[in-house]
């Protein structure tokens, strides 16, 4: 594991954990956006014209979050990762001997305005008997384990149930009846397993998405699978795109294909005026 990469998942796992803290007040205004139009931003950056698509966009809430700069910040870190009883070994920098803190010192600043510092009591009051859940691959992972390490973090000493499993695993809060999900899929898309091999069928969202369903926020990610070369590493041996069969394609072409499967399924799927859904882009490789 790289850990310079690894500080960047914490990092990002602050972003979305603001989000989290402020999308009542901050993403109101567009509640009645539909998902799909947010699916065709994400295939139009998938396909290198996102950037100009999101130039364009009009800012609906008053305060764009997803606009600003990491500033240093004394206060942090949220919580000590030696004392967090949900975060895997391999991502506890300090336990294993890194000898800078600095990289924990960092919280985010959006340019238009300020917001509130994550409180992880607050957050279990306002999302009580609330179910959130992280879908994707291992940047799903590090915020899973980071929201859970920030709320236990202001409340110790609450009773909790943790159950780690493939591909569903879940933390529960159990005085507030507050559950975290985190589903393992790489590529959100199914891997069958067929006579001729493990076949990633572009077209299908059917193993395990029943599991997504009746949440109250849901954040998918997905990229850096889909750019895996090599029988081992990329975990299937034939795609399957419509009614053709192939051992390879234009990966880019892949991805695009099976986000739209996904959005098609968010769009056939989920209430939106009852779940939020965000996708979060790209990870980086971390492989060192």
């Amino acid at each position: 594991m790289g850990f310079k990469h690894i500080s960047l998942f914490l990092l990002l796992s602050l972003l979305i954990l603001t989000i989290l803290s402020g999308a009542d007040q901050a993403l109101a205004s567009d509640k009645k956006q539909h998902v799909s139009q947010r699916n065709k931003t994400a295939l139009a950056a998938a396909g290198g014209g996102g950037k100009e698509m999101l130039k364009g966009r009009k800012q609906t809430s008053g305060c764009n979050l997803f606009q600003g700069r990491w500033v240093f910040d004394a206060s942090y870190p949220f919580y000590d990762s030696s004392t967090c009883p949900f975060i895997d070994g391999e991502f506890d920098c300090l336990k294993f001997g890194r000898p800078d803190k600095q990289f924990l010192k960092y919280s985010w600043l959006p340019d238009s305005c300020t917001v509130p510092r994550f409180d992880g009591e607050a957050f279990l009051k306002k999302w009580r008997g609330k179910r959130v859940m992280f879908v994707g691959d291992s940047l799903s992972l590090n915020m899973w384990e980071s929201l859970g390490c920030m709320i236990h973090s202001s409340v110790p000493n609450t009773k909790t149930t943790f159950l780690k499993r493939t591909p569903l695993s879940s933390l529960t809060f159990q005085e507030y009846d507050v559950t975290l999900f985190l589903y393992r899929t790489p590529y959100l898309v199914d891997i069958s397993k067929e006579s001729i091999g493990r076949v990633l069928n572009l077209g299908a969202i059917e193993d395990g998405a029943d599991a997504w369903k009746n949440m109250d926020l849901l954040v998918f990610n997905s990229w850096h699978w889909w750019t895996h070369t090599g029988v081992q590493s990329q975990g299937w041996d034939f795609i399957r795109d419509g009614s053709s069969l192939t051992r390879d394609m234009d990966r880019l072409d892949a991805f695009n294909k099976g986000l739209t499967t996904w959005g098609q399924w968010i769009d056939q799927n989920v209430n939106i005026s009852q779940t939020r859904v965000f996708f979060q882009g790209i990870s980086p490789t971390h492989y060192m």
